[in-house]
């Protein structure tokens, strides 16, 4: 009994910390040309800002290769995702934020 109990202890902190997000992860800044670098294109990462906010469609079913309805990673879409998708901002909540933008030198 002592030995179940014991699994079933160790399973249950082994849930909660996979749980738990990973707070200490700093948000990366990028300038808009940096960001261009990030295309979803031949392995690279897909990254688009919206908002100032850098978002990672990377691992979107919706972003395979970068690409998605016509829009291309590694830009500023805040007009086209506020203005022409038929979601809008609703859908950015499925993928990470993973930084911010900033101004070039």
């Amino acid at each position: 009994m002592k030995k179940l109990s014991l699994i079933v202890l160790i399973l249950i902190v082994f849930l909660l910390v996979s749980c738990q997000q990973d707070t200490d992860t700093e948000l990366i800044e990028l300038t808009l040309e940096e960001l261009s670098y990030y295309d979803g294109k031949e392995g690279r990462p897909a990254y688009i800002a919206v908002n100032g906010d850098i978002y990672d469609v990377t691992d979107s079913f919706y972003w395979q290769s970068g690409m998605h309805n016509g829009f291309a990673a590694g830009q500023d879409l805040t007009d086209e995702i506020i203005n022409q998708s038929p979601h809008g901002l609703s859908n950015l909540d499925r993928v990470p934020i993973v930084g911010k933008i900033v101004e070039g030198d």
